[in-house]
């Protein structure tokens, strides 16, 4: 979001994108209810009706860290019969089900709470985190572990790309195709416009890390290390793949509904 939110170009998309922010999971709602035409959502959202922006991507090479799968002890991934589940994206409660269900052959209720960890491990078995809540867990690990007990921490990141050899992708732009009048942004200008803003993005971590270090509990190597280590933003044939296989995996399952072919602008 580099170029939207800070100057020059930031004054320049300010008359072509009206901006709202909200969690991955509301992003996938307002853009299928048509409130919105444009969103970053959950690959796990994705429909038939909409168009993959490409390009751009968030995902990671290995492990992520902002998507931990506590397991309380004794219990393991073929043993959990509830998960506590943060519900800021569909997308990481499908690859946790999907995983457990084929490298565990386990089936637990996944069950939404605050994301709280120690509050999600004294009622539950495990606990799903995402984002930031994630990122202050691991933070928190010894305090975590001091008043639930010992856990066994996954990075579901890292176990996808251990079970399939491909990136673990969280989402991808995405748009109303109908969206796109004669009157809108037109189609190139759109995918010019996000492909810039992450490069400038990227050119400018260390000022990102400035910036969100006194908004988040974490300390600014935190933030720059999750920025530059962690997180891969360039939407690959491999990514592509991810895509195609988690939804049919997860059709198959019965997890996620069917989505026949993946649609891009």
């Amino acid at each position: 979001m580099w170029d939207f939110e800070h100057p020059p170009r930031s004054f320049q998309h300010s008359a072509r994108y009206q901006l709202h922010y909200t969690v991955p999971s509301q992003c996938a709602e307002e853009l299928l209810a048509g409130r919105a035409d444009l969103g970053l959502i959950p690959i796990a959202s994705i429909t038939p009706g909409l168009a993959i922006v490409p390009g751009c991507v968030i995902a990671s090479l290995d492990h992520v860290r902002s998507i931990q799968l506590i397991v309380k002890a004794p219990h393991t991934l073929a043993t959990v019969r509830t998960v506590a589940a943060d519900i800021a994206s569909r997308s990481s409660r499908a690859y946790a089900q999907l995983l457990l269900r084929n490298c565990h052959g386990n089936s637990p209720a996944f069950i939404d709470e605050p994301a709280a960890p120690i509050a999600m491990l004294r009622h539950h078995d495990a606990a799903l985190v995402i984002g930031d809540p994630a990122l202050l867990a691991l933070e928190a690990r010894h305090q975590i572990e001091g008043a639930i007990g010992p856990c066994h921490w996954f990075d579901l990141a890292h176990e996808w790309r251990a079970y399939s050899g491909l990136p673990w992708v969280a989402a991808v732009w995405a748009v109303r195709p109908e969206a796109l009048t004669r009157d809108s942004v037109p189609a190139p200008d759109l995918v010019g416009d996000l492909i810039r803003s992450r490069d400038h993005g990227l050119t400018h971590i260390g000022t990102l890390a400035d910036e969100w270090t006194p908004r988040i509990a974490l300390t600014r190597d935190t933030i720059h290390r999750y920025l530059t280590e962690n997180i891969h933003y360039t939407l690959t044939p491999e990514c592509v793949e991810t895509i195609r296989l988690f939804r049919q995996q997860a059709a198959e399952a019965g997890i996620l509904p069917s989505l026949p072919d993946l649609r891009f602008l």
